[in-house]
């Protein structure tokens, strides 16, 4: 009869949300395997034998938050709108941001370093990529640097809007403030296309 695991991928799950949360609430700083291991319910070894080091967790939790990311944007998928994709996509990172906010907070926030060998740019990263040929595709013809600043202003609106909904600072309920983000992503979203 097989021995059953100890260690599992729902028990690195847990790790993962663990230390998202410390990271975002308290900083990087803050990260012990004994502190994560504690609040997960497990020991320190279980730390060690499913991630191998304290760096190598807190790496982890950043590649896992860029990883549930890209399910959120690949699930918009490509249709024959452009403007429509675009649109979808910034639904999916504020879906994403609401769902995940201690795993945005590492991204985004705490600027926890990728892995080595990885992105070391955020507009190396695939997510990015994402979001670059959505626009490519909408201004279809129009001169790279002019993509790239559509992307990295499109990028910055989506963004800033999530972030001061995630800080408490957009009023309203859920309805009002995904009606919000919507009118002023439609709103400004063109402008930066055009520009």
């Amino acid at each position: 009869m097989a021995r059953p695991r100890l260690h599992d991928d729902a028990l690195r799950t847990r790790l993962l949300e663990v230390t998202s949360q410390v990271i975002s609430s308290d900083g990087e700083s803050a990260v012990t395997v004994r502190k994560v291991a504690a609040a997960a319910g497990t020991s320190a070894s279980a730390v060690y034998a499913l991630l191998g080091s304290r760096e190598a967790l807190v790496e982890a939790v950043s590649d896992e938050g860029f990883r549930r990311f890209a399910e959120h944007l690949a699930a918009v998928g490509q249709s024959d709108d452009p403007a429509a994709d675009l649109r979808a996509l910034g639904g999916a990172y504020r879906r994403f941001a609401l769902a995940d906010p201690h795993f945005y907070r590492v991204m985004f926030y705490r600027a926890v370093s990728p892995a080595p060998g990885g992105p070391t740019s955020a507009i190396e990263r695939p997510t990015f990529r994402v979001l670059h040929d959505a626009v490519a595709r909408a201004v279809h013809g129009a001169p790279p640097e002019h993509v790239l600043s559509a992307a990295v202003g499109l990028w910055g609106l989506v963004h800033g809007l999530v972030s001061l909904e995630l800080a408490g600072l957009l009023p309203g309920d859920e309805h009002e403030r995904a009606a919000a983000f919507e009118h002023a992503a439609g709103r400004v979203g063109p402008a930066l296309l055009g520009g």
